[in-house]
């Protein structure tokens, strides 16, 4: 069951079971893709959640065929559509690992219809932030650059050392990804940089170095630099690194399946079936 604290919680948790039935109904959006697959297969396996519409591109043509075949769980009774505008009277929350502008799109939908918005997409922009921002002021919005629980432990250790080193250690980012993604760094880099960044009172705007090439001249010790690669299907390796004089301390995440995100967006939409509209991170839904 959810858990629940306070009298507001409890009145909103039973408001939902009320509108619910027990199951909260969910929408993938871009559900061909390899992620939208996989959340779909963790929709259906959790026994509180139910698979009520996924939404695909309209040149990819599996318009109108059943959610279950993409996954191998038979005939689900949800055909493939391309439009959330279409279903989203059917279902109470969406989850969306598209693209910055589509993800805009279908928050601008769920804020007008009062559907709970679980949002995986990286890349967004300052400004698209603060919208969603301004969005969740009318319906409850999880957004974070990553869902996995181990990487969202990671965040918080960083925090930590990031504060115990202030001013003595260089600090580098090291990630690598698959040939296909698109955005560089990743927003896991760009949010554990951040982290790092404010705990030791920085702007990273001000300090990020995204690519050293010729004479560079001396490292100052006030930036944090990112190195990004690219190749093969490597799902997402991480590692934060701290040099010191004498030793160096390296704290890494290394994913070995897509499935760790996708049970953690789950995790997220339960998180909010009791919230009230607010802009919240994975660090609220985990409790950190």
């Amino acid at each position: 069951m959810l858990a629940v604290s306070g009298i507001a919680d409890r009145i909103t948790y039973f408001k939902a079971l009320a509108r619910w039935n027990g199951m909260i109904k969910v929408a993938i959006v871009g559900a061909a893709g390899r992620m939208g697959r996989m959340l779909m297969e963790s929709v259906v396996a959790d026994n509180e959640t139910t698979l009520s519409a996924g939404i695909v591109s309209t040149t990819n043509g599996l318009q109108g065929i059943d959610c279950g075949e993409l996954i191998g769980a038979g005939n689900l009774g949800v055909a493939l559509t391309t439009s959330l505008a279409e279903v989203i009277d059917t279902v109470d929350a969406v989850i969306d690992f598209t693209c910055p502008t589509y993800t805009m799109e279908n928050a601008a939908i769920c804020a007008q219809h009062k559907k709970t918005l679980v949002i995986g997409t990286t890349g967004l922009t300052d400004q698209q932030q603060q919208q969603l921002k301004v969005l969740s002021q009318k319906t409850p919005i999880v957004c974070a650059p990553n869902m996995s629980t181990g990487v969202n432990l990671v965040f918080k250790v960083l925090e930590t050392v990031a504060k115990v080193l202030d001013g003595e250690a260089d600090v580098e980012v090291v990630e690598m990804h698959h040939r296909s993604k698109v955005d560089a760094p990743s927003g896991t880099s760009l949010k554990m940089a951040e982290i790092v960044a404010k705990a030791t009172h920085r702007s990273l705007e001000e300090c990020a170095v995204y690519g050293r090439e010729g004479q560079v001249g001396v490292r100052k010790r006030e930036t944090i630099g990112f190195s990004t690669m690219r190749g093969g299907d490597v799902i997402g390796d991480h590692t934060m690194l701290f040099a010191c004089e004498g030793e160096r301390i390296e704290i890494t995440h290394k994913a070995s399946s897509r499935m760790i995100y996708a049970k953690g967006s789950v995790r997220a939409v339960k998180f909010l079936a009791t919230k009230q509209a607010g802009f919240y991170s994975m660090t609220d839904v985990l409790g950190l």
